[in-house]
């Protein structure tokens, strides 16, 4: 196992003349066996990161390590990285067994050492009674886990992951998750996993490293992202449904209130910092709108139900909110009637706020 340190590492395209600046000056540290995932959109540059650590991609700028070494010009076969790919890339005219063999036998090891590697990948995956098979005859999810194997008999100092759940389907996509989560406590080493679903950061990661246009938005731990977002940015990635944005002000004649850009939003702002009148976004949570009967309690404002839907164990409610649209996440079956009135209602604590021009986060 090992440590992973990028030290202002940049990626620059040269293409028609034109320079391209895809990944921007990133200093990230991922301690020896720890779980960092990189999220965020399409283009981000996440997938350039981690080919940049693989050594399929040459760096502009900047220093990475492997541990204490320095791996700059030192080829991806002489990393001590295994990667998994969103694509499986099996020889499909090999079994189980010789696509979890191949890497071992093209290092000239000992057949009894190759054996013993592929059995113990196996047994930890649950491949074998797989071994005879040919990928053609395998689910999806059976040969990801191939793809995950030939990884493991390896024994890397770090795995590198490239979405490689992105082919499956719903269903095995959590199976696989959790498979990866105990995969991970088994064995104890460090991980770098690539993803854009956010579900898969969240219950995978030990940290998280939110990504845009190139740069860092944020790292932290998956509830500190959630609870403390640093920007607007991650505070609507992060969350399904995303957080509700109002931009507003805090109101001139009340100080403790936030008034929005319609006039007729608003709610108690509570102990805050920000100047009256200075431009402001607020976040609130979808689980932190509270619905009531209208006139039910002060400080709250009147809204009309547009839509509602049910989805067993929760129920999202969307809403017009003196203009404002709003989605509000309740627990179990709603109790309220599409084109009723229900007064909306949030506790300030629970509110974020971010200035309304940089977009990065106010409240302390």
């Amino acid at each position: 196992m090992a440590s992973v340190t990028l030290e202002g590492v940049r990626k620059i395209y040269e293409e028609h003349g034109r320079s391209s600046v895809v990944v921007h000056d990133l200093d990230v540290s991922v301690a020896d066996g720890e779980f960092l995932v990189l999220v965020g959109p399409s283009g981000c540059g996440k997938s350039t990161t981690l080919r940049m650590i693989a050594g399929l991609e040459s760096i502009s700028a900047g220093t990475i390590k492997i541990g204490d070494r320095v791996v700059n010009d030192i080829p991806a076969r002489d990393r001590d990285i295994a990667m998994v790919f969103q694509n499986y890339a099996l020889y499909p005219h090999m079994t189980v067994y010789q696509n979890l063999a191949f890497a071992l036998t093209m290092r000239r090891l000992a057949r009894t050492e190759i054996d013993q590697r592929v059995r113990a990948a196996a047994d930890l995956l649950e491949l074998g009674p797989l071994l005879d098979r040919r990928p053609r005859h395998l689910s999806g999810g059976q040969r990801q886990r191939v793809a995950v194997g030939r990884a493991i008999v390896r024994q890397p100092q770090v795995f590198l992951f490239d979405e490689p759940l992105s082919n499956l389907d719903a269903k095995l996509r959590v199976q696989m998750r959790r498979d990866l989560a105990a995969l991970r406590r088994r064995l104890g080493t460090t991980m770098i996993y690539v993803t854009h679903d956010q579900v898969e950061a969240m219950t995978l990661g030990d940290r998280i490293v939110v990504m845009r246009d190139g740069r860092v938005q944020q790292v932290d731990t998956p509830l500190a992202l959630y609870r403390r977002p640093a920007n607007v940015f991650v505070a609507t990635f992060l969350g399904t449904p995303p957080m509700n944005l109002v931009r507003g002000t805090r109101a001139p004649d009340d100080p403790a209130t936030f008034q929005a850009d319609q006039r007729g939003f608003r709610l108690p702002l509570g102990a805050t910092s920000v100047p009256a009148g200075q431009a402001v976004i607020l976040g609130i949570r979808p689980e932190d709108l509270r619905l009531d009967a209208p006139g039910a309690s002060g400080g709250g404002v009147l809204a009309r139900v547009e839509e509602i839907e049910p989805l067993g164990s929760e129920t999202l409610v969307s809403l017009d909110a003196a203009g404002v649209v709003l989605t509000a996440r309740l627990e179990g079956a709603a109790t309220v009637q599409r084109g009723g009135a229900v007064t909306v209602t949030v506790a300030p604590e629970a509110l974020h706020v971010f200035d309304g021009s940089s977009e990065v986060r106010l409240t302390t």
